[in-house]
């Protein structure tokens, strides 16, 4: 399938479509304040040694480590975020019952924040919302244990004793079958499957693309860079994210309505 590099092909192609299924990056929630990884002023590009930090071995043997993931989780700036245009029109998109499903690489639940249905959304990296010992799987909402930081600085699980972390993916840990097992059957049963603001380039989630592909369903990629899917896709949109996904699938609402 020939790519075509503007708005106005992405835009048919969703107006065309019946239920879209939506795969999210840092991208969408850079523009709420939140920094990507890897992007020019990424957290791993301007500290390319915090990424060791995210290293589950590291983690869980260094108490040095633990404690400064701490005190970074206490900074996060998604504590303070608010959902931008995109989030919300994703939202809306649910709402008109257009969204077969939405998988996200990002941990800060503005997906939800903004009000799409959490049953449709599939978190494949986890939540920073989310707290979860180690040794027996206690989940604790965050700020609890956050609270708990003025006195203790590498809080335990209250019911065990073990190590928590926040319930997110670290580098050596498994995603979750079950979320990828939903993510793949979200894409595989959409009419046109969306990528945003991610470089389609951390598997097994960028092997969803292929899963779309396969099954001869448009792929749309809004991103700001190339990605190793550009040349498969059906179109590919690099105008900015909060401008670019509200007015496409505003146009595409239109059309259906």
């Amino acid at each position: 399938m020939a790519t075509t590099s503007n708005y106005s092909a992405a835009a048919a192609l969703l107006a065309e479509a019946g239920q879209i299924t939506v795969l999210t990056g840092a991208g969408i929630s850079t523009e709420s304040g939140i920094p990507d990884f890897r992007g020019p002023q990424g957290v791993w590009t301007t500290d390319p040694a915090a990424a060791a930090l995210f290293d589950l071995d590291t983690y869980l043997s260094d108490v040095d480590v633990r404690r400064r993931v701490w005190r970074m989780r206490r900074e996060h700036s998604a504590w303070t975020a608010e959902p931008n245009a995109a989030h919300r029109a994703i939202t809306e998109a649910d709402r008109e019952g257009r969204l077969r499903g939405l998988i996200t690489q990002n941990i800060d639940g503005l997906h939800q924040a903004a009000g799409t249905d959490p049953q449709r959304v599939m978190e494949v990296h986890g939540t920073i919302h989310y707290v979860v010992c180690m040794s027996c799987g206690t989940r604790t909402p965050t700020p609890e244990v956050l609270a708990r930081l003025d006195d203790e600085s590498d809080p335990h699980c209250l019911a065990c004793g073990g190590v928590q972390k926040a319930d997110t993916i670290s580098f050596g840990q498994r995603l979750d079958p079950e979320v990828l097992d939903a993510a793949a059957a979200a894409t595989a049963d959409c009419r046109a499957f969306v990528t945003i603001g991610t470089s389609l380039t951390v598997h097994p989630v960028a092997g969803l693309c292929d899963i779309a592909l396969e099954r001869d369903i448009p792929l749309i990629i809004v991103n700001a860079d190339p990605t190793p899917y550009d040349a498969a896709a059906a179109a590919t949109v690099r105008d900015p994210i909060g401008e670019a996904v509200p007015n496409l699938l505003r146009e595409a609402l239109a059309a259906r309505n």
